[in-house]
């Protein structure tokens, strides 16, 4: 379970980009976070795991209070928690794979790792989380010939290969087409309930957090304005998160954006055949 108790990020400019945030997420709950740009929810998935620092507040994961911790212990601590990126932070030299096999290197020895010797146990369970998310025949391809879609997938598999007890997802759809983005999240949602693994997705497109997501926090300049489950997030409660719009024209709009991009596929497919 993750707790947050008045968490807090001032800058040094005296911007405040998180005020006094206080969640309480349980085993096995997906939490989709919206807000408009600048509302802090990549902040607050960063001061989770300290790639930002807090500046007041506490971070229990368990029992542990991240924001308390020294540099030693917070690296073995970061174990406990995946990180799933936009832009999939892969190393792109590498092959799908050792992309996979680095979500261990906070359980290996340097040398091992170094070598890219990996103990059999970690390297038979990459190749099944590598199956799992539909990528065993691509174990051995360089990460720089994925698609969006398949990059992500690894991402999603190494993080996994940490053993995590929370997964921390950042915008995960946000490169992906229409299709893709539905995969992914489908894909997701499957994984935590199969290990009742709570996490935290970061995500811009309301729609689809609304169908996947169990529950759902919104930020307006830092602060949590609404907390509930997808039915409860209505227009009202959509326009004091993000300000007036016409929110059925916009939902029109992504259906229409949806259904035109995969009559653009369609067409593309016969021409190819």
């Amino acid at each position: 379970m993750l707790k947050l108790e008045g968490l807090s990020k001032t800058y040094k400019t005296g911007d405040a980009a998180l005020s006094d945030v206080t969640l309480t997420i349980p085993k096995g709950q997906i939490v989709g976070l919206i807000g408009p740009s600048g509302a802090g929810k990549s902040t607050l998935i960063r001061c989770i795991n300290r790639l930002v620092e807090p500046s007041a507040g506490k971070v229990l994961l368990g029992d542990v209070d991240l924001a308390r911790l020294g540099k030693t212990e917070l690296r073995r601590q970061r174990r406990r928690i995946g990180m799933i990126f936009q832009e999939y932070a892969l190393v792109e030299r590498l092959t799908v794979m050792e992309n996979v096999l680095s979500g261990r290197l906070g359980y290996v020895p340097f040398w091992r790792s170094f070598l890219r010797r990996y103990p059999g146990r970690d390297v038979q369970q990459a190749f099944r989380l590598l199956d799992r998310v539909g990528l065993m025949h691509q174990a051995d391809k360089r990460a720089d010939a994925l698609s969006g879609g398949q990059r992500q997938r690894v991402g999603i598999a190494r993080a996994l290969a940490q053993e995590p007890e929370l997964l921390l997802v950042d915008e995960p759809t946000a490169s992906l087409d229409p299709k893709t983005s539905r995969q992914i999240m489908r894909l997701l949602t499957e994984i935590c309930a199969e290990r009742d693994l709570p996490a935290i997705v970061n995500i811009h497109d309301v729609p689809l957090a609304q169908q996947f997501m169990q529950r759902i926090i919104g930020l307006r300049a830092g602060e949590v304005v609404f907390d509930g489950t997808p039915r409860e997030l209505t227009e009202n409660v959509l326009t004091t998160i993000y300000g007036a719009e016409d929110w059925d024209a916009m939902r029109r709009g992504d259906e229409e954006q949806s259904a035109a991009e995969a009559d653009a596929r369609d067409r593309m497919a016969a021409l190819a055949q």
